[in-house]
């Protein structure tokens, strides 16, 4: 099974379109995991046109309309896994530990907000995956999206996936 995570997409504010990267993704993709900060609408109803199985959550920064259609944390079994999606985890410091405490029935969390690609392991073996932004770097080096692939109920392989630069307004 091929997952796609992204997050922290924020269109069409810091981006006009997700890229085409990202959309190639979508299509090879057996599900896509977005962990919100949607911010438009219309990404949403474009994931849910073109993604074969679209995992989603809302942000701090996603208004009434996408926090109507989507939860604040989501769950499901994917490859014999048990994921939870939310946005924001708090600090960086105690992530783990925390998390662990309030995912105590899930093996991979995925979260975003910081817009840092974030890959660890709690006390218990709770994995924590933030894919970064496809979109909206902020103070990192590039945009950035994770792919999962789960063989027998284990992640085989996580890869960030580091986009192109991209003209201002892209």
């Amino acid at each position: 099974m091929r997952l796609l995570l992204i997050s922290d997409t924020h269109l069409p504010k810091r981006a006009r379109a997700l890229p085409e990267q990202v959309l190639a993704e979508v299509d090879r993709a057996d599900v896509v995991l977005h962990a919100g900060d949607w911010v438009d609408v219309a990404t949403l109803d474009l994931l849910e046109r073109r993604s074969r199985r679209l995992i989603g959550v809302y942000g701090n920064n996603d208004g009434p309309r996408l926090r109507a259609r989507l939860p604040e944390i989501a769950r499901a079994e994917l490859g014999g896994l048990r994921f939870a999606v939310v946005h924001e985890t708090g600090d960086a410091k105690g992530r783990e530990a925390r998390c662990a405490r309030r995912f105590p029935d899930t093996d991979v969390l995925v979260f975003g907000h910081s817009h840092i690609p974030w890959d660890s392991v709690a006390p218990g073996g709770l994995r924590l995956l933030n894919p970064g932004s496809p979109t909206d770097r902020r103070r990192q080096p590039h945009h950035t999206y994770l792919t999962v692939t789960i063989r027998d109920a284990l992640l085989t392989e996580v890869l960030l996936h580091c986009l192109p630069a991209r003209t201002p307004g892209t």
